[in-house]
C-alpha cells in the first residue's frame, strides 16, 4: 500500500512498484485516514509511509497502524527536509522499520539507485515479522537466553571505548541504549548505523536531542571523547587508528555495506584489545558478526541484543552462531550493562 498526498509522487511510486517483479501494488491513497479505512480490506503486506501528509500526519498513522493493524512501514521521506526528518525518525520509534528517500523523478541524477533501494526496501521488509507497537517505554528487560542470565560483567579488562552497530530498526534501539548513560559517561561510543547517507546528519541531530551524551558526526583525525557518541558519516567507513584517533574513509564497502560495523569493531580490537567493547543491535545480514569475534578474541566484552526484542535477529544472531558474543541481551538491558562494565560516569572512573 502506498499513502502518499502527492499524486505526482504517488504516481511515479505506483509505476515503480508495478515495474519491479517483486511487488504487486495492492493500494494507492492520498491520506493517513484512507489508509486506516483500507488496510483491513486490502491487508497490504508492507507499506510505504509519506511523512508530510494533511490531517494525520505519517508519525500518527504509523502509531496508529502499529497500534491496530500491525504491518511493516518503509517511510519515504525528504532528507534535506528537517521537520520531515525528525517526523521520520520519530516515526522509527513508534514502530517503522526504515525510511528512504523519496524519489524526485526520471531524469534526476542518482534516480535509478534510489528507486531501486526504494523498492528493494519495500520487498525486504514485507519479509520482517511485526508485532503490535507496545509504546517507547513499554518493553521491559526480561530474560534473555543462556547467555545473558550471568547476572554480572565478565572479569574483563574495564573497557576504555565502546563501538555500536545496528541496522534495520536501529535507530530506535540505539536510542534506548543511550538514553540509558549520562551526560558524563565515562567513555567515547563510535557508532555505525547503515541508513542513507543522506539521512545521516539528520539522525544524528535527532539523536542529540533525544539522550545525554553528545551527538556528532565523526570527522577524520579527531579524538573521541568521553561522553560524546561519534556517528559514521553517510557512505563512509569509521575506524579507529592504533594512535586512538577516528579515521573516516570511502575505501570500498566490506560485505555490501559502507559502513560496516566490521571494519568499526576489527580496528577497535587492533587499536584497543581487552580494552574494547562491542555491542550489536538489530539489523538485517551478518555485518558486525567477525568484528564482534575480533574483540571478543582480544579480551574486549562483546554484546548482541536477543532475540525477544530485537526487530530483525539477523547481525546479532549471525555472531552468536560465530560464538563471538560474551552475552545476549534483551535491548532495556544493554545500557545498564553498558553502564556497569564501564563504570558509568568520568567521576565514578576518576576521569578528568
Amino acid at each position: 500500500m502506498i499513502v502518499e498526498d502527492s499524486a505526482v509522487v504517488r504516481h511515479l511510486l505506483a509505476h515503480l512498484v508495478s515495474r519491479d517483479p517483486r511487488l504487486e501494488l495492492a493500494a494507492a491513497v492520498a491520506s493517513a485516514e484512507e489508509a486506516l479505512a483500507e488496510i483491513e480490506r486490502v491487508r497490504p503486506d508492507v507499506i510505504s509511509m509519506d511523512i508530510r501528509l494533511p490531517g494525520l500526519d505519517g508519525l500518527e498513522a504509523t502509531r496508529r497502524i502499529m497500534a491496530e493493524h500491525p504491518t511493516p512501514i518503509v517511510v519515504i521521506a525528504d532528507a534535506v527536509e528537517e521537520r520531515g526528518l525528525r517526523i521520520s525518525m520519530n516515526a522509527l520509534r513508534a514502530g517503522a522499520l526504515t525510511v528512504v528517500e523519496k524519489p524526485l523523478g526520471p531524469g534526476r541524477e542518482g534516480w535509478e539507485a534510489v528507486a531501486e533501494a526504494i523498492c528493494t526496501q519495500l520487498f525486504i521488509m514485507s519479509q520482517v515479522p511485526v508485532i503490535r507497537q507496545r509504546g517507547i517505554g513499554g518493553m521491559g528487560a526480561g530474560p534473555g537466553r543462556a547467555a545473558s542470565a550471568r547476572a554480572g560483567v565478565p572479569p574483563f579488562s574495564r573497557p576504555s571505548m565502546v563501538g555500536i552497530a545496528a541496522s534495520t530498526g536501529g535507530p530506535p534501539a540505539i536510542a534506548r541504549v543511550l538514553g540509558a548513560l549520562p551526560a558524563d559517561f565515562a567513555a567515547p561510543i563510535l557508532l555505525v548505523q547503515h541508513m542513507g547517507a543522506s539521512f545521516m546528519e539528520g539522525f544524528a541531530a535527532w539523536l542529540d536531542g533525544l539522550v545525554a551524551p553528545r551527538v556528532l558526526i565523526a570527522r577524520d583525525g579527531m579524538r573521541p571523547q568521553p561522553g560524546q557518541v561519534h556517528v559514521a558519516p553517510g557512505n563512509r567507513h569509521l575506524s579507529l587508528t592504533p594512535a586512538g584517533l577516528l579515521r573516516v574513509t570511502d575505501t570500498p564497502p566490506v560485505g555490501g555495506q559502507r559502513p560496516a560495523a566490521d571494519v568499526l569493531f576489527d580496528s577497535m580490537a587492533r587499536a584497543l584489545g581487552p580494552r574494547a567493547m562491542g555491542i550489536l543491535l538489530t539489523g538485517m545480514g551478518e555485518d558486525g558478526a567477525r568484528g564482534l569475534v575480533a574483540i571478543n578474541s582480544a579480551g574486549g566484552i562483546t554484546l548482541a541484543e536477543d532475540e525477544t526484542t530485537a526487530i530483525v535477529y539477523g547481525m546479532p544472531a549471525a555472531a552468536v552462531r560465530l560464538g563471538g558474543v560474551s552475552a545476549s541481551l534483551p535491548l532495556d538491558g544493554i545500557g545498564p550493562r553498558l553502564l556497569r562494565a564501564i563504570g558509568g560516569t568520568l567521576e565514578a572512573t576518576g576521569g578528568q
